[in-house]
């Protein structure tokens, strides 16, 4: 039995199973490439003291 998601009025079903081997997939991909896929969220990079004061 999967979660349901109620969006809305559109439910959706989540194949948990699923879900998990997509989720052990991807912890093996980012052992084997630590850098691959790894980019800067520029929401949690410090701000710019200077420029919020202009």
């Amino acid at each position: 039995m999967g979660r349901l998601v109620i969006n809305g009025d559109e439910i959706y079903e989540l194949d948990e199973e699923c879900m998990r081997e997509k989720y052990e997939e991807r912890k093996r991909e980012r052992r084997e490439h630590p850098a691959k896929g790894h980019t800067a969220n520029p929401a949690r990079m410090p701000k710019d003291k200077n420029r919020a004061m202009r």
